[in-house]
Formats: C-alpha cells, structure tokens, sequence
C-alpha cells in the first residue's frame, strides 16, 4: 500500500501532463490509501478548472466519474479526530496549508506514527518535503527542487 494526495489522484482521473507517471505508479502497486476528504479535494481542483475553462464540464463529470472508481477502490484514512490533532502538530513543525497538513496527518495515522519505508505519493513540493521530514519516501515532486 501507499499513501496518495488529492494532487497525485488528479493524475489518474484526466489526462495531464503526470498522468503516465501516474499510472506507472498504480502499475508498481496498485493498492491505495487516501484520507477521507481526498474527495472533496479532487473535485475542488477539477471545478477550479471548469471555472479557468482549462476543463470542459463533460471532461470534469467524467473525470469525478473515474474518481469515485479509483476511491471506491482505495483504503480511505477516516479518524477524523486523530488526523486533526497530528495535522495540528504539522502546522507548529512545517510550512504547509489545513488541508495539506491533513493529508499529511492521515498518511501518519496510516503509518500507526511510523513513516519509514512507506511510500508517499505527491506532486506537491511543499508538502513532498514535510513528508520526507516526517519518514516518508516521497514519490512525486522533487522535495529539495
């Protein structure tokens, strides 16, 4: 299993520039883990793009179509409570924004607090080199780029 952000999930859900890495990531190990508002995030991100009209409404309703395949699919972090408070500890110890801090924190409560050797899949810098802080081998963004 590894640990996916809602900006590594966009990939596989429309077609973009990452998407074929991505997908070879999902090749390597297919088994996913998400925190429970990965959702709402993706869909943000792709209404976002409708709103640029970088995305055509058809594409984005597609594209949440493929979301809920992929999440229905995926081990889903849901300790509300727990997250919280680990995602509070990130904002003292690393520059991130809520909702990064929350991912984060559902990737630690997935871990049982233990990162090591676990993969964190992000193509978000910021918080690919919090991860990589934290223990996690970051796949995605480069954390020192």
């Amino acid at each position: 299993m590894r640990y996916w952000d809602a900006s590594a999930i966009i990939p596989l859900i429309f077609e973009q520039t990452s998407s074929r890495e991505a997908e070879r990531w999902v090749a390597e190990n297919p088994s996913i883990v998400v925190w429970t508002l990965t959702h709402v995030e993706a869909v943000s991100a792709l209404r976002r793009l409708v709103r640029e009209e970088s995305l055509l409404e058809s594409e984005a309703h597609r594209a949440e179509q493929v979301l809920e395949e992929v999440l229905a699919r995926a081990h889903t972090v849901a300790d509300v409570e727990r997250v919280k408070e680990t995602a509070c500890r990130l904002l003292r110890t690393h520059a991130l924004r809520a909702a990064d801090a929350m991912q984060l924190g559902a990737a630690l409560e997935w871990a049982d607090g233990s990162a090591r050797g676990l993969v964190f899949h992000t193509l978000d810098r910021r918080l690919a080199l919090a991860a990589e802080r934290e223990g996690f081998a970051v796949v995605g963004a480069a954390p020192g780029a």
